[in-house]
């Protein structure tokens, strides 16, 4: 008779993360943070690139918070260079919920432009939250030139990591409230409310922006 022997712990994860219900590889991915093992990382991070569920995903990343930052972030940092999206996303979002200033110089210009909105809002999250003080002028100009772009969902999360950067955001904020591009425009005031009172509903702000904009463009009555 053949001796069976049992999976170590990282195999039994990687089975677990492996079930077709996604309330199973939930349980697995809690349990892999309540209980973290060193060994867990490599797998943890490799589910964070394909996990179709949100919550999932969302725990996953809580799981490699409850791990050692130094090795954690050592084995994401590639993910940056992933050609999977989703490796790339993910990977960004739980730098940023780790918080190790060591993982800043790995957040590229490339990665603030991707074409994959995930990404970019990735990116400009964890570029806000890890970026040395003297380098947030630069990293609010760069973020500046996204005003504008994609849905209200991909505008709300420029303005906050913007807002993140308080004086130099706001600075930003004001000078691209008067671009010649009327949906800078309406972004830039919007971002600059959300500064001002950070608990403001974005979606109340661009629609009064968007409104501010359409009335400077309106040419003004004619007299008498």
């Amino acid at each position: 008779m053949t001796e069976q022997h049992p999976l170590d712990p990282a195999s039994r994860l990687r089975a677990a993360l492996q079930a077709t219900a996604s309330s199973a590889r939930l349980q697995a991915a809690l349990t892999a943070g309540t209980m973290p093992n060193p060994c867990y990382i490599d797998v943890l991070v490799e589910q964070s690139a394909v996990e179709p569920d949100f919550f999932v995903r969302d725990m996953l990343t809580w799981a490699l918070t409850r791990h050692d930052a130094e090795p954690t972030v050592d084995r994401l940092l590639p993910e940056l260079r992933s050609p999977v999206a989703q490796a790339r996303s993910q990977a960004l979002h739980t730098l940023s919920k780790i918080g190790d200033r060591r993982a800043w110089p790995a957040v590229s210009p490339e990665l603030l432009r991707d074409d994959d909105p995930e990404v970019a809002r990735a990116a400009w999250r964890a570029a806000a939250g890890l970026v040395p003080d003297e380098e947030r002028p630069a990293l609010a100009r760069e973020l500046a030139t996204h005003l504008g772009r994609g849905d209200r969902e991909l505008q709300r999360s420029l303005s906050r990591a913007i807002a993140m950067l308080d004086d130099a955001g706001a600075a930003v904020a004001a000078a691209a409230a008067h671009d010649a591009d009327p949906a800078v425009r309406a972004h830039a005031l919007a971002t600059a409310r959300l500064i001002d009172d950070p608990d403001d509903d974005f979606g109340a702000a661009i629609r009064e922006a968007q409104r501010i904009v359409a009335l400077q463009a309106s040419p003004a009555p004619a007299e008498g």
